[in-house]
């Protein structure tokens, strides 16, 4: 592998999109038909490069190569990103944090909306 340089460089990047269809190419090389499965490009203009993540098939024998700026992620379901946060979460604060809310009511499925409320929080970015 050739050395890499102190600060990651920026890839020259085309997109050449419509609905149901995508060309990417990086530095002008065109990625394969199909490998690409979406793309997320953000970029803030006061004080950024646009940053560009894709989305890609795992098929066997892919190597990608590149610099911080261009991202590769397999994509995750809905799901699989609920379930993953609920895998950290500690049943034991949970519970405290559920059962201290200043509305928790009482009734039948207090505890359990009080759980759900205190889940909504955190996935919200609430502190723990």
């Amino acid at each position: 592998m050739t050395e890499q340089p102190d600060q990651p460089q920026a890839r020259g990047v085309r997109i050449d999109a419509q609905p149901g269809h995508a060309t990417i190419a990086l530095d002008g090389t065109a990625l394969p038909p199909g490998q690409v499965t979406g793309y997320t490009l953000t970029h803030s203009i006061a004080d950024q490069l646009p940053g560009l993540v894709l989305h890609t098939r795992q098929a066997d024998g892919v190597v990608w190569e590149g610099l911080a700026r261009v991202a590769v992620g397999v994509e995750r379901s809905p799901g699989e990103i609920v379930a993953a946060f609920l895998a950290g979460v500690d049943p034991v604060l949970l519970d405290q944090e559920a059962l201290n809310r200043s509305d928790y009511g009482g009734g039948p499925g207090a505890t359990a909306r009080a759980m759900l409320a205190t889940l909504t929080d955190w996935a919200k970015g609430a502190e723990r």
